[in-house]
């Protein structure tokens, strides 16, 4: 008899049982006497656990806010769709009208928010390890939009964990001062979704966007520095928040 099998009178519909906790599900696990120690099945049943819980996740990720309609991204797409949602974040980011300064800023100071444009740029280019750090050094300095950034990052790399992380990070950046948060988004309590939270990000259209390979020919010539322990690191040129601001100025 299979296990997705009954047998005949016991009352109980065949197919697959449908539980509604992690601890239903654990309740009903069998292993198998033999070899196995009391280790093996507490691994065994934290590892169930952990696919269990990330399985919900990706079900409230896929779960529209309270009264909208439900999108046509089933979970085993979700990645295709933070690929889509990152893209457009940073289109959002290069297009606001503090973003050419805030770029400039950083060149000669390091000002967090010209470091989340500059990591966009940097996505928008195909550098994703360079954008990377940048958005860390963002979200360390403060900037919520930092995190939105890694979230969908790790989402796309199919990286629940990390994703999760970031997702947990965005109310406690919400309160830090002097925010920079050129994108509006939402972050909703939730019990079902590990970290206790969803975030919702609002990506209405920006306008015209800037071509991509357009900004890949304004970054060839960023400088990569070698730092300790972290490798080339992409630098911005002090010209390049006046090509931002040409390639804006083009889509208008």
């Amino acid at each position: 008899m299979t296990s997705s099998e009954t047998p005949k009178g016991s009352g109980t519909p065949r197919g697959p049982e449908r539980w509604r906790t992690v601890e239903e599900a654990l309740a009903r696990v069998r292993i198998f006497e033999s070899d196995y120690t009391a280790a093996h099945r507490d691994a065994s049943r934290r590892r169930i656990a952990d696919q269990l819980v990330e399985l919900r996740w990706m079900q409230d990720l896929a779960t529209p806010a309270s009264g909208a309609a439900r999108p046509a991204w089933p979970p085993l797409l979700l990645h295709e769709r933070a690929a889509q949602d990152l893209r457009a974040l940073c289109q959002r980011v290069i297009h606001d009208e503090d973003a050419v300064g805030r770029l400039a800023r950083f060149a000669a100071s390091r000002d967090p928010g010209g470091a989340l444009t500059f990591a966009c740029l940097l996505l928008l280019a195909d550098r994703e390890e360079g954008a990377r750090f940048w958005l860390q050094f963002a979200a360390g300095a403060g900037q919520v939009t930092g995190a939105l950034g890694l979230y969908l990052l790790h989402l796309r790399r199919g990286e629940w964990r990390d994703a999760r992380h970031w997702a947990s990070q965005i109310p406690a950046l919400e309160r830090e001062p002097c925010q920079y948060t050129p994108v509006a988004h939402e972050v909703v309590d939730t019990a079902q979704a590990p970290g206790g939270v969803a975030v919702y990000i609002d990506l209405a259209d920006c306008g015209a966007a800037v071509p991509e390979a357009a900004v890949k020919d304004a970054m060839q010539d960023v400088d990569v520095e070698l730092l300790e322990d972290l490798g080339g690191v992409p630098q911005p040129s002090p010209e390049l928040a006046h090509q931002l601001e040409g390639l804006v100025a083009a889509c208008r």
